[in-house]
């Protein structure tokens, strides 16, 4: 008995009972669909993120001033150890692995242009803040180095300010704002950079220089600052520049070598590597899950053939009578077993990679199919068919076809 015969007579047997088969194959199309959608999303989601912090800067390094109290850390950003002549020392000490310096002092206001307002931030920064943070102009210009030297009562607005402002129609190169009490001439817009991975919006921000928002709208008597963004030339220094930074920072703030630091360093690179971890360990919980699912969808067929072979007995017991030998039976009911899981696994994937596309345009989220995860998947569908369908195979190949036929 040739093979093709063999898979006919399998193939008939799974349409004489199609409800059942339909049944027996829900399992498996429940955990291919679930692995290939959790893998869909979850890369699509790691991908989105990687890209979002590789748009907060080039080869960014974030110093934060840091608050102790007793040799403990209370709050990274809350000190007020750090000052821009920290940053300036850096620009013009390391220059060999520092391209830029941005200072950054913070300052909520309330803006105003003719009859409108909107509440928002102020980001007191210094021109090397587009480089820093990889950010465009989209209209206009920054502000200059001498302004900055200068107090000059200039800024540049992001695009939801601009609309919110300004309108559609309305140019807001040259007008004059209300930041508080102070008025402010803007210079340039923003380029749009969206929403970051907190749903914060980065068009929404003012930006003016960091010696105006200090002497106008925060009025202290400090020189601190909030933090620092300093770009490397190349990410291959990172970890000599992260060396040569604390090591100036502790000479400047006249640290002992027995006290620790009163600022944090952080880099994008460390960001990418936790949401790296984070994505990743949450996808392999999630694929477990899924995993679950396809035993569960395994464990109904192996029941399901075992039914089967109980009551198709006599048949397997006629065929044998007429010539059949017991591999021609093993091979029929995994041949049967291996159809019934391969065409779950098929419409799985079918519903795997659509309810995906699905959810990322209900959700807005973004999808990524692998190709080799979504093929993994389906061939792995075929062997829960042969694994768990091999032992009802077995028990009807071993089966004598005397005691067959006088089954009742």
């Amino acid at each position: 008995m040739n093979f093709g015969m063999i898979f006919k007579v399998a193939a008939r047997a799974i349409a004489r009972n199609k409800t059942r088969s339909v049944l027996t194959c829900i399992g498996i199309i429940v955990g291919i669909a679930a692995v290939i959608a959790v893998m869909a999303i979850g890369q699509g989601a790691q991908t989105m993120m990687v890209k979002q912090i590789s748009s907060m800067g080039n080869n960014l390094v974030m110093v934060f001033p840091e608050r102790r109290h007793w040799g403990v850390s209370v709050g990274m950003g809350q000190g007020q150890t750090m000052t821009a002549e920290d940053a300036i020392a850096i620009k013009r000490e390391l220059s060999h692995l520092v391209q830029g310096v941005s200072p950054s002092v913070r300052a909520s206001v309330q803006m105003m242009y003719s009859s409108k307002n909107w509440a928002g931030n102020v980001q007191g920064v210094s021109p090397d803040v587009l480089t820093a943070n990889n950010w465009g102009i989209l209209e206009g210009r920054f502000f200059t180095d001498e302004e900055t030297e200068l107090y000059s009562r200039v800024c540049v607005i992001g695009t939801t300010v601009r609309d919110n402002l300004f309108g559609d129609y309305e140019d807001p190169i040259g007008k004059t704002i209300r930041l508080r009490n102070m008025t402010f001439t803007i210079v340039g817009v923003l380029a749009s950079k969206g929403a970051n991975n907190w749903g914060q919006d980065q068009d929404d921000v003012v930006m003016a220089p960091y010696t105006s928002v200090q002497r106008y709208l925060q009025r202290s008597k400090f020189a601190n600052i909030n933090m620092m963004n300093v770009s490397l030339h190349t990410m291959d220094d990172l970890e000599e520049a992260k060396r040569e930074i604390t090591a100036l920072l502790r000479q400047r703030h006249r640290l002992a070598d027995y006290q620790d630091d009163d600022f944090e360093t952080r880099d994008t690179t460390e960001l990418m590597n936790t949401i790296g971890s984070v994505s990743g360990l949450m996808t392999v919980l999630l694929t477990a899950v899924a995993a679950i699912s396809l035993i569960v969808g395994g464990i109904g067929i192996m029941n399901i053939m075992l039914v089967s072979v109980t009551e198709r007995i006599k048949e397997i017991g006629l065929r044998m009578a007429i010539g059949a030998t017991p591999g021609n039976i093993l091979m029929q009911f995994l041949l049967e077993a291996v159809v019934l899981s391969t065409v779950g696994g098929a419409v799985g994937v079918l519903l795997g990679v659509g309810g995906a596309h699905f959810i990322g345009w209900w959700k807005a989220w973004p999808i990524l199919i692998q190709i080799p995860s979504t093929v993994g998947a389906f061939f792995f569908s075929s062997v829960v068919g042969v694994f768990f369908g091999f032992y009802p195979a077995y028990r009807a190949s071993k089966l004598n076809p005397i005691d067959c036929l006088r089954y009742e």
